[in-house]
């Protein structure tokens, strides 16, 4: 999903992105809308009634249970996928149809849950969708979060449009972990580039942290074990061409952790930097890219 969204901008006439954030989505679904959708594609009355019941449990909080009749119960098993049916009705196929009806210029549209990106080759096609698109969320009983929601000029002519007018580098936006800047290569053309989040950066080194001090006094070779498995899953996800400086980055700020508690575990503090690196080489994975260019992914072709 993440390559067709870069494929798109890199290849299609995208000039402007709508980088859209439904506001309290799972606690704002219309139960008696998404008991609709349901029914029009399921047909066995028990399967409805049991997530009908689901719905209906409500919340206990401080000894109190709450029922109301908004919401898919945002943290339970079920609530993604009554999320992605709900939004497959009220979102995806308006969207297509009002790109088949409306758009007078190319229009793609990437969405995973609720988090939504619309990129257009027209500015005009992009204000009249982001309007038609309120009204029809509040049609639902859903809205676009006034703050975050946003349209900006991106894509690849997005830095020599804009600067030919005065103004400064395109805005970047976020979607699903990573921040996508409009780059240039080494050739000096046009590079869409994605690195990781610095909140969810932050966030994950954070996790690291706490999660050491836990395990501080386990053997060095077990801490180096569990190191691995943390970082190779951090580089699995996140390990795309151009976010080589930030795995770079996250490696460095692990082994600074690590030494850091290491050194916490006596008063005779022999945890110095070669030390600490040695061991890093020998537990902790390198940082290199786990995934292909988009277009080398999208271009691969069946034998037949």
């Amino acid at each position: 999903m993440m390559d067709a969204l870069c494929l798109a901008i890199d290849q299609r006439r995208v000039n402007w992105i709508i980088d859209a954030d439904i506001q309290n989505f799972f606690g704002a679904v219309s139960q008696e809308w998404l008991l609709r959708f349901l029914e029009y594609r399921i047909g066995d009355k028990r399967i409805l009634g049991l997530i009908q019941k689901w719905l209906r449990a409500g919340i206990l909080e401080d000894g109190v249970v709450t029922v109301d009749d908004r919401g898919t119960g945002q943290g339970s098993v079920i609530s993604p996928l009554l999320g992605n049916i709900y939004l497959h009705y009220v979102l995806d196929l308006w969207a297509n149809r009002w790109r088949q009806r409306d758009a007078t210029g190319e229009m793609i549209i990437v969405r995973y849950a609720d988090d939504v990106i619309v990129g257009f080759e027209r500015e005009d096609d992009a204000r009249r969708f982001l309007d038609a698109m309120r009204a029809r969320l509040e049609e639902f009983t859903l809205s676009l979060h006034p703050d975050k929601t946003r349209l900006i000029e991106f894509g690849r002519l997005a830095a020599t449009n804009r600067k030919k007018r005065g103004l400064g580098k395109p805005e970047t936006f976020a979607f699903l972990g990573f921040t996508f800047i409009c780059g240039e290569s080494r050739r000096g053309q046009f590079q869409l580039q994605r690195k990781t989040r610095g909140d969810r950066m932050r966030k994950k080194l954070q996790d690291i942290k706490v999660e050491l001090r836990g395990r501080m006094h386990w053997p060095i070779s077990e801490q180096g074990k569990w190191l691995r498995q943390i970082v190779g899953g951090h580089f699995a996800y996140f390990a795309v061409p151009t976010n080589i400086r930030a795995l770079t980055a996250f490696r460095y700020q692990v082994i600074g952790l690590w030494q850091r508690w290491l050194r916490r575990r006596s008063q005779k503090d022999n945890a110095t930097w070669a030390r600490i690196v040695k061991l890093a080489d020998d537990y902790l994975p390198k940082p290199r890219n786990h995934h292909p260019w988009p277009s080398v992914r999208f271009a691969v072709k069946h034998p037949r």
